[in-house]
């Protein structure tokens, strides 16, 4: 029975009556919280969650991914029992076809993380999947997958089944009352105004759907999401078809089927799609479709004809044509806002909403309530984008790309093309005059390498090598022989000042900062658990004023971070500073020499030590030389103010020309830091790795008198002889030939107890090198990797690896530093 009255107060208001909403009232109601309020503007499930097609895949690129929808599954199997409403959840499997040989080797990679990562999967031969699929033609297949854990739902009973949980647990529901505005005071949300009256509010969630983004604008919040539309149909009864068919997937052909009613349910992802509501959503958009596009549909409908012949001469019994929430890159969008204190986020589920409802319900209700991520979600974490990811002209144009991701191929190293070029560093032409190939990170335009002269700019992509390799190569060769340059503009630098900066930062960061001013740092900042939260570089400049270099994709994320644990009594300010200076990193062994060209300065070891920063004069400008490296060589990296940019590089190029300078790129960089066995945020060093699995304990200070957040965790884990049962290790292929990507599944005698967390070629080693997450049953020591007999699992194909603790490629004592 839904509540009518508004109370004056609760303790979390929850906006949105649709799945998602509804999965985070119930959970919150399921840790004890039992003042919570969910309101819905039309009723439950009325806005996209009623037109989703109800499929639930469980395995995601990313573990943590998979994690949260496993817990779906195993939710939505028990819901009904605990409520006694129908989910219409049935565990019916999935196959996915293979139409191609690329597809075919994706299939495999796809196989072995899911052994990795615990799913079970079998890799079926075309006679095989049509025994499951009994009504397709498979002439043209090349292979399938079998994934007997997925299976399908019905929405609409999994929203009122999830809501009866809610309120059986204290929560109310709220149907037909409107909010008109977020209330806030000093940057901290109070609450709501409805069409009904106001609601005070310690906590608000907004789980809007497609509204979600205007609801943010009520409150200065960022959500980038912006509505596509998405089709299905549903035929008429079809021979064959019989209701424990399993969930069929034909991604070559951008389609999905399921079985309802006798008949199928087909629809699926164009490589182009078409945008809606550009004015807005309407208020009253509920249980309603947008008219038929059967134009926009053809592509989807010749598909389904090749795949199921019988379609043919079957009629439709209705076309669907359901708007849903896309994002930038195709992953939700969840956390707090770093604009507003208290303020939450579920929404932009690119449609995948109903397979990520249950786990990303939960994880949400658990940030709420820790004040914390309880697990690594920084690739749906709303933190990752930033204010110019909301622009509408923008949203418009790149949706039209996410949308069809969903079966595009995922190649090693794909990038986005769409609304590009966003943001473009001070030497974007001059680089793209000299055979530039970008990237795209944070929106920033980035080399990812310099294709020859008379070759096209442009990746091929393809699982095996591809186009560039030999061009990397000859960049990698330069930087550990010669000198390169790498414009690494794209950091973030985060200026922090103030009379208690010093005291501050050093709370925060693993390392100890309080080190004479002209001094570099490399630390973790920590969470409670002792796991990464960023890994990034801290510049003693003044006596309290610091400049943190961290990773491009982490500007938000980083200084949201720090903000969050900054004591509000204390005298310390933030400021993004990343677009007022440009980051020229100069490596190699003929570095020292370049640069002596340029300055006056004293580069000798004596004169400018590792790990140290001074203001120095270069040419006409006056810049900060950093002495750290990413690469493992001798190396500044030079923060240059914007405008001084240009010139510093036709400085640089002209004075190591005889020394043999050349530009390189991001692809250069990854083969060079992972030879090092350098590690990365977000691959290697997550919110659930601690120093001691990472190898890090170097870059930790546990006797600084301040201690340091994360420090009971870490000492704890010191004296937990398990502990180091996870391991981050590096790993070098035998077999010189094969390229590795990330993803692939890591064998110890024959069984799967890791997965390829980096990897890249090592052009120095000869061979293919990774870093790789280990989960073992034992402790991973040194005599654990002897003992053992290492493989990856490249596509099916097992490949002798040796396993390293310390990194094969002779370190010369230059210490590890930040990704950008």
């Amino acid at each position: 029975m839904a509540e009518t009255q508004l109370p004056q107060s609760a303790q979390y208001v929850i906006i949105g009556g649709g799945i998602v909403g509804c999965s985070v009232a119930y959970h919150l109601t399921k840790m004890g919280h039992r003042d919570v309020v969910l309101l819905e503007q039309g009723q439950l499930s009325c806005g996209t969650t009623w037109h989703a097609a109800g499929l639930v895949g469980q395995l995601r690129s990313q573990p943590a991914m998979t994690n949260l929808i496993r817990y779906s599954t195993e939710l939505y199997a028990q819901l009904e029992a605990e409520t006694g409403l129908a989910t219409g959840w049935m565990e019916c499997g999935s196959v996915t076809v293979a139409r191609t040989d690329d597809r075919m080797t994706m299939l495999l990679r796809t196989a072995a993380a899911a052994r990795a990562q615990g799913v079970e999967v079998q890799v079926i031969t075309p006679q095989e999947a049509q025994d499951k699929w009994p009504v397709m033609q498979v002439d043209d297949v090349k292979g399938a997958l079998w994934m007997p854990g997925d299976g399908k739902a019905n929405p609409t009973d999994l929203t009122q089944s999830l809501a009866k949980g809610a309120r059986m647990g204290g929560a109310k529901v709220i149907e037909g009352i409107k909010v008109t505005d977020i209330l806030t005071k000093d940057g901290v949300v109070t609450g709501v105004a409805t069409d009904q009256g106001t609601i005070h509010a310690e906590v608000v969630v907004n789980c809007g759907g497609q509204w979600a983004r205007q609801l943010g604008k009520m409150c200065g919040v960022n959500i980038p999401l912006h509505s596509a539309e998405h089709y299905y149909i549903v035929t008429e009864q079809i021979e064959g078809v019989t209701p424990d068919l399993p969930v069929l997937r034909d991604p070559d052909g951008y389609i999905y089927f399921k079985e309802e009613t006798g008949g199928l349910v087909m629809g699926g992802f164009e490589p182009d799609a078409k945008p809606w509501g550009m004015e807005g959503i309407p208020d009253n958009f509920f249980f309603q479709l947008l008219e038929d596009d059967w134009d926009q549909f053809e592509i989807l409908m010749e598909n389904a004809l090749i795949r199921v012949p019988k379609m043919g001469e079957t009629g439709v019994r209705q076309f669907y044509n359901g708007p849903e929430s896309f994002t930038p890159d195709n992953n939700y969008l969840l956390g707090e806002a770093p604009e507003l204190k208290n303020f939450f986020v579920g929404a932009g589920f690119n449609s995948m909403g109903i397979a990520s409802a249950g786990g990303a319900g939960r994880a949400l209700a658990e940030w709420i309530v820790e004040g914390a991520p309880t697990s690594d979600l920084f690739a749906v974490d709303i933190r990752r984008f930033a204010n110019f990811n909301n622009n509408p002209t923008w949203l418009h144009d790149r949706v039209k790309e996410t949308l069809g991701l969903h079966y595009a191929m995922p190649w090693p190293n794909r990038e986005l093309d769409t609304a590009r070029p966003f943001r473009r560093s001070a030497l974007y032409d001059r680089l793209a005059a000299k055979n530039a190939v970008f990237g795209s990170k944070m929106g920033w335009e980035r080399v990812n390498y310099f294709a020859p002269e008379g070759e096209k700019p442009e990746t091929q992509y393809s699982f095996g090598r591809q186009n560039w390799h030999d061009a990397v190569a000859a960049e990698h060769k330069n930087t550990r022989e010669a000198v390169s340059v790498f414009d690494q503009s794209s950091f973030a630098k985060l200026l922090v000042q103030g009379r208690d900066a010093c005291e501050t930062l050093n709370r925060i960061c693993a390392a100890n900062v309080d080190v004479p001013v002209g001094h570099t740092v490399y630390t973790g900042l920590l969470n409670e658990r002792g796991g990464y939260e960023s890994d990034l570089t801290v510049l003693r400049l003044k006596d309290q004023e610091f400049m943190l270099i961290t990773g491009s994709a982490q500007a938000v994320h980083d200084a949201d971070w720090l903000r969050k644990n900054f004591d509000s009594e204390a005298h310390v300010f933030l400021t993004d500073v990343t677009a007022a200076w440009s980051v020229l990193a100069v490596m190699g062994p003929q570095a020292r020499a370049v640069l002596s060209k340029l300055t006056k300065a004293d580069l000798s070891n004596a004169g400018f030590p590792f790990a140290t920063v001074q203001e120095i004069d270069l040419g006409y400008a006056t810049v900060l030389a950093n002495r750290m490296t990413y690469v493992g060589e001798l190396g500044w990296e030079l923060v240059v103010p914007v405008e001084f940019t240009i010139g510093v590089y036709e400085d640089l190029m002209r004075a190591g020309a005889e020394f043999g300078i050349r530009d390189a790129g991001y692809y250069a960089l990854e083969g060079l830091r992972l030879e090092k066995g350098f590690r990365a945020w977000s691959r290697e060093l997550t919110p659930d790795v601690t120093p001691l699995q990472a190898s890090l304990s170097f870059a930790v200070d546990l006797e600084k008198p301040s201690g340091f957040i994360g420090k009971a965790a870490v000492l704890a884990a010191k004296e937990d002889p398990n502990h180091l049962k996870k391991r981050i290790v590096q790993l070098v292929l035998k077999d010189k030939a094969p390229q590795l990507w990330g993803g692939e599944a890591v064998l110890r005698d024959g069984v799967e107890i890791g997965e390829v967390r980096s990897a890249a070629y090592g052009h120095t080693l000869g061979a293919a090198v990774a870093l790789c997450q280990l989960e073992a049953p034992e402790p991973v020591t040194a005599e654990y990797i002897r003992n053992g007999r290492f493989e990856i699992d490249l596509a099916g194909q097992k490949l002798a690896a040796e396993v390293h603790l310390r990194s094969p490629y002779d370190p010369k004592g230059e210490r590890p530093k930040v990704d950008g």
